[in-house]
């Protein structure tokens, strides 16, 4: 049993988190750190959580916390990250991992000198949608896929997140908040690489800095293209689809966890599979995942090794947003 402790209890936490680990069966929410004592107090009150410290260093430090969950906001992952690694703690960081790709290497560097695992949250790796589509795709249903797309479309007009907008904190707007689980998503069923980037975004009053919608042009190692588009100015929406040679699979909000879902095989106007799964049970099976990577008994879906990748990926997109220019990934 891996006893975590929250660094940054906030909304993320409380709604997805917290239902994460009473599903779990290796992992156990034993404390909490968050800026407002009073609030972090009431928190462990209502959810039965043991320990409540009055600083992050007495979270990293106790004894009584085997593993680091970073859910602060983005820029300060890599001084969270710095700090548990001091102490000696697995760590459990959310996406995007950091800022920028400098920010992940010295991530990966410090995990590595103090022989910790660094793992990303990336919970969409243990999505049944994802899983099946994955497989869909291995065993050939599709043919060679030479087409894949996927949307996250969500309204931020009354988020929680106070912060997303803010430069200083966040790593951008839709494209490193929900484009990276995009990106991740095709990367994962498709079993491949991103190798170049071209993005077309647009900011407006509100978004300031950051964009407030945008559009990703990649071109991945395995010859397929892929385009991932993002935004904060529409209903929810999340959208899985692969085209192939032979066949396409569809699936309308592939990315939820809130009802279940159709991956739907067709070829033409056929539908020749259709199977309807769940992933409410993903932030459970990712926080079991975890603990048994950090025990030696088990591989972990999404160790930060790999989530230098969607990071280097990030860096490109708003380069060439910046730049015009498409930008190939090292």
């Amino acid at each position: 049993m891996i006893r975590y402790g929250i660094l940054g209890f906030g909304h993320h936490a409380v709604k997805r988190m917290i239902p994460g680990f009473a599903e779990a069966r290796d992992s156990q929410l034993a404390g909490l750190w968050r800026r407002n004592l009073d609030k972090a107090r009431e928190n462990a009150r209502e959810f039965s959580i043991p320990h409540v410290f009055e600083t992050a260093e007495a979270l990293c430090a106790s004894p009584e916390i085997d593993a680091i969950f970073i859910s602060s906001p983005d820029a300060l992952h890599l001084s969270d990250v710095l700090l548990a690694a001091k102490h000696g703690k697995a760590i459990l960081c959310e996406k995007p991992l950091g800022m920028n790709t400098g920010e992940v290497e010295q991530m990966l560097a410090a995990a590595k000198a103090a022989n910790v695992v660094l793992g990303v949250a990336q919970n969409m790796r243990y999505y049944r949608s994802l899983a099946l589509i994955r497989q869909w795709i291995a065993e050939g249903k599709v043919g060679k896929p030479v087409l894949a797309h996927s949307q996250f479309a969500y309204s931020a007009e009354r988020s929680p997140r106070e912060w997303i907008y803010d430069p200083a904190l966040a790593c951008g707007g839709p494209i490193g908040d929900v484009g990276v689980h995009c990106l991740d998503a095709l990367r994962f069923v498709l079993q491949t690489n991103v190798t170049a980037v071209s993005t077309l975004a647009h900011s407006d009053a509100e978004s300031g800095a950051v964009e407030s919608y945008a559009v990703l042009a990649l071109a991945l190692a395995s010859e397929a293209m892929a385009t991932v588009t993002v935004t904060t100015r529409a209903s929810y929406r999340s959208l899985v689809e692969v085209t192939g040679e032979i066949g396409v699979i569809l699936c309308e909000n592939g990315l939820t966890v809130d009802h279940p879902i159709e991956v739907v095989l067709r070829k033409g106007d056929q539908v020749l599979l259709s199977e309807t799964v769940t992933n409410a049970d993903a932030y459970g099976l990712m926080l079991d995942g975890f603990a048994q990577w950090t025990e030696g008994r088990g591989d972990y879906l999404a160790p930060a090794s790999d989530g230098l990748h969607n990071q280097k990926v990030l860096d490109a997109a708003y380069a060439s947003w910046r730049n015009g220019r498409r930008e190939a990934i090292s």
